[in-house]
C-alpha cells in the first residue's frame, strides 16, 4: 500500500484541500451549466481557454501548480521575500492606472491575452505576507503607537490605491486585517470607534437627517446629564462629549453625502439603497450633467436581486436538475457566472444542494 512522502505531506491539512477541490468543482460545474452551448465539444471547450468555465479551469490547474511550489518551498523563503512581494503588489496596483482595461464599468483590471487580472485581488495575499512578517518580528511591540501605525500603513496603502481605482468594495476587504491586528494587541477602542462609525453611516441612510441630528443631540445631552457629577469635576469631559457630538453631526451632514456623491460609483450607491429598500436620494446629484437618460428607478436597480431570488425559488427543495434551470440557462439573471453564481446552484440543485454547498464552506 502506497504511503505519502512524509517530507511533503507533513503538516498538510488534506481535509481542507479536498474541501477546496470540492468547492472548485461546484463552481466550475455551475459556470459550465449556464454557459455551455449544446453541440460544443465538452473536453475541448474545457481546455481551449475561450469560455468562462475553461478560463476558470485553467486558473485552477495553475493554482495547483503554485500550491505544489509553495508546499515544496522552505517557509523561510516567504518570510525573507514578504516585503518584496508586497512592493511588487503595490507596483502592480499602480500599473493599473496607465494600463487598465475597462471591463463592465470597472477600470481596475489589466488584461493579459485572454486573461484578466485584478491586481487588488493579488495584493491581498501580499498584504498577508508583509503584515505577518512585521507582526512576527521580535522588535515589534504592538502596544506602542509606532508599531500600530506601521502595521496600519501596510494595510491602508493598497486600500487607498484601490479606492482611487473606484473599487471601494474591494478596498473594504483590506480593513478586515484590523481584526488580525486586534488579536495582536491593537486596543479595542479602535474597533469600537470603527463599529460606531459604521452604525452612524447606516443610521444616516435609514433615518431622516433632521431626525437623526435630533437623536444625536439627545444622546449627547443625556450623556452629559447622567455624567453631570463627573462633568462638574472635569470640564474636559464636557469638551470631549461636545467634540464627539460635532464629529457625529459632521459625518451625518457632510461626510456621508460626500462619499455617496463623490467617492462611490453610481451603481454602488444604487445597490446599497436597493439593499436597504429605499429610494436613492442622491440619484439627481449623481446624474451625469448633459445626460438625457432619466435617473435609474429602483425597480431597475434591484432587477438582479429579484431575478436571482426567482431563480433560487424556482429550484424548490431538490432543484430542477443540472443544466435544466430556466432562469439561469436563458440569461434572465445578469452576472450569473460571477456575482450571482449561487442562484445557479439554488435553481439547479434546490434547497438540498444549497445547504450542501454552504456546509462545505
Amino acid at each position: 500500500m502506497s504511503q505519502r512522502n512524509p517530507a511533503i505531506s507533513k503538516g498538510v491539512d488534506w481535509v481542507l484541500i479536498w474541501l477546496y477541490i470540492a468547492l472548485v468543482a461546484v463552481g466550475l460545474l455551475s459556470i459550465f451549466s449556464v454557459t455551455y452551448r449544446e453541440g460544443d465539444p465538452v473536453i475541448q471547450s474545457f481546455i481551449n481557454g475561450r469560455s468562462d468555465y475553461s478560463k476558470q479551469f485553467l486558473v485552477f490547474v495553475a493554482s495547483l501548480v503554485i500550491g505544489l511550489f509553495i508546499l515544496l518551498t522552505d517557509s523561510k523563503f516567504f518570510t525573507a521575500t514578504a516585503n518584496i512581494w508586497y512592493s511588487f503588489g503595490i507596483l502592480f496596483l499602480l500599473l493599473v492606472f496607465p494600463f487598465h482595461t475597462e471591463v463592465k464599468g470597472t477600470n481596475s483590471i489589466i488584461r493579459f491575452g485572454g486573461f484578466q487580472i485584478q491586481p487588488a485581488e493579488l495584493c491581498k495575499i501580499f498584504v498577508c505576507l508583509a503584515l505577518a512578517k512585521y507582526l512576527s518580528r521580535v522588535e515589534t511591540d504592538f502596544t506602542k503607537p509606532k508599531s500600530q501605525l506601521i502595521a496600519s500603513a501596510i494595510v491602508l496603502a493598497p486600500a487607498v490605491i484601490t479606492i482611487a481605482q473606484q473599487e471601494t468594495g474591494l478596498a473594504l476587504v483590506f480593513f478586515a486585517f484590523f481584526l488580525v491586528m486586534f488579536r495582536e494587541g491593537l486596543p479595542a477602542g479602535y474597533l469600537i470607534i470603527g463599529f460606531s462609525l459604521a452604525v452612524l453611516v447606516v443610521a444616516t441612510l435609514l433615518v431622516e437627517k433632521n431626525t437623526l441630528a435630533i437623536i444625536l443631540t439627545a444622546i449627547a445631552l443625556g450623556t452629559i446629564y447622567f455624567m453631570r457629577r463627573q462633568v462638574k469635576r472635569n470640564r474636559g469631559l464636557l469638551v470631549g462629549i461636545t467634540l464627539i457630538w460635532l464629529v457625529c453631526v459632521g459625518i451625518q451632514r457632510f461626510a456621508v453625502p460626500f462619499i455617496f456623491t463623490s467617492v462611490l460609483q453610481n451603481h454602488q450607491v444604487e445597490r446599497i439603497f436597493s439593499l436597504i429598500g429605499k429610494e436613492n436620494p442622491y440619484a439627481a446629484i449623481n446624474q451625469v450633467e448633459g445626460e438625457d437618460a432619466p435617473p435609474v428607478k429602483k425597480k431597475d436597480t434591484d432587477y438582479n436581486v429579484r431575478q436571482s431570488k426567482i431563480a433560487i425559488g424556482s429550484g424548490g427543495f431538490i432543484g430542477r436538475g443540472f443544466m435544466k434551470g430556466t432562469q439561469t440557462r436563458f440569461d434572465f439573471v445578469p452576472e450569473q457566472r460571477t456575482d450571482f453564481i449561487f442562484c445557479t446552484i439554488g435553481e439547479g440543485f434546490g434547497f438540498v444542494g444549497s445547504v450542501i454547498v454552504l456546509a462545505l464552506y
